[in-house]
């Protein structure tokens, strides 16, 4: 993607601009954004992922002012012609080629913070209530209208008496009916509230933020768990340990153990760098590959719509795995998590164990022929 190009995406900012101005810092509405825009499923689409195992959904009403949610898997819906509930589906891109072409309009931002796409179905009134976010948000409107309203809420109070987490004392500051191929942005935190006018269906692309301690621990527990490494495999031993009369207490020597432990394994060259290219790049717990056959000659070769693959200075990251990449290889595999596809020209570039990795892959569902 051309980063300096203009984007009726952007409401003709470039992704270069839009990240300078916007991303985490204010809002921001395009009208016809994506003009043309259809839904990248039907209802009767939505309703058959919504029932399956696979697939994670929510079914949000509010039926005579009471909130109610469920989760999926949903196998009977409300009577589409009943007004006041919500289906979200998650995950979308990992189901439907046209959900995955619509995100990968948003790949000027690192794929690292990349969720998924979510799906809104709603009939007339329909919702989630007040809410705010703790992730970056692209809410685009692909069928139908939906009514936002939109404020900086300070000193939010959650609603107790509902399974949902409403803002009690919303104060919307803007407010937005939404057409079909429109836009809105928000950065995490910003509350808000839509709406569905009649029958709509709203995309959402979600980017994670992820929490300090959340990741701290990911992180930690990845470092420890390869009991390979040198210094993940050593036994605590005590055998000075006198005998003691407060046994409550922790032993000073324990803690010095257990403190250099993690030392070294943040201090292990590369380990920390490994660990974050792992986690970045596990699959969701729904997110499942079907087993596929080695590239063949002549062929393309793409990643599958539910591959993640990241990369950094010294290593290849997908899927939850690790690879050590250099030189030409590494160049092409690069690209190959940039552009998610490799020509058959650049496939003959690669050296032979590169070669026979992407196989493997390929055998094992990542990445298919294109």
């Amino acid at each position: 993607m051309d980063i300096s190009a203009n984007l009726a995406l952007l409401g003709g900012l470039t992704p270069e601009q839009f990240m300078r101005q916007y991303w985490q810092k204010k809002p921001l509405v395009v009208r016809q954004a994506m003009p043309g825009v259809k839904p990248p499923a039907s209802r009767s689409e939505l309703a058959a992922l919504a029932a399956s195992e696979d697939t994670e959904s929510r079914l949000v009403s509010a039926f005579d002012g009471r909130w109610a949610m469920r989760k999926g898997p949903i196998a009977k819906l409300p009577p589409y012609s009943k007004a006041g509930w919500t289906l979200l589906v998650q995950g979308l891109e990992q189901h439907l080629d046209a959900a995955y072409n619509l995100l990968e309009q948003f790949r000027f931002v690192p794929e690292a913070r990349l969720d998924d796409l979510m799906i809104s179905y709603a009939t007339d009134g329909g919702g989630v209530g007040p809410h705010f976010d703790s992730y970056d948000v692209f809410l685009i409107q692909v069928h139908g209208q939906r009514r936002w309203r939109i404020g900086q809420q300070k000193n939010a109070e959650l609603r107790d008496d509902v399974p949902l987490k409403i803002i009690a004392n919303f104060e919307p500051e803007q407010e937005y009916l939404m057409e079909p191929g429109d836009m809105l942005y928000l950065p995490p935190g910003w509350a808000h509230d839509g709406v569905a006018v009649g029958e709509c269906m709203t995309c959402s692309v979600g980017f994670r933020t992820p929490w300090r301690a959340e990741l701290a621990k990911d992180l930690l527990s990845r470092l420890m768990d390869d009991e390979d490494q040198h210094y993940a495999n050593k036994m605590y031993a005590d055998p000075k340990q006198p005998a003691t009369a407060t046994p409550g207490l922790v032993p000073q020597q324990l803690l010095d153990f257990a403190r250099d432990a993690a030392e070294r394994a943040l201090r292990e060259p590369l380990a920390l760098e490994r660990a974050l290219g792992e986690a970045l790049t596990e699959p969701k717990p729904k997110v499942w590959f079907e087993s596929g056959e080695p590239l063949p000659e002549g062929a393309d070769a793409v990643l599958d719509r539910c591959s993640r693959m990241l990369y950094d200075a010294a290593h290849v990251f997908i899927n939850g795995e690790s690879f050590r990449a250099a030189g030409r290889d590494a160049r092409l595999m690069r690209t190959f998590a940039d552009e998610r596809r490799l020509t058959a020209k650049q496939l003959a570039q690669l050296s032979e164990g590169a070669r026979e990795l992407l196989d493997q892959w390929a055998e094992d569902g990542w990445v298919r022929a294109a």
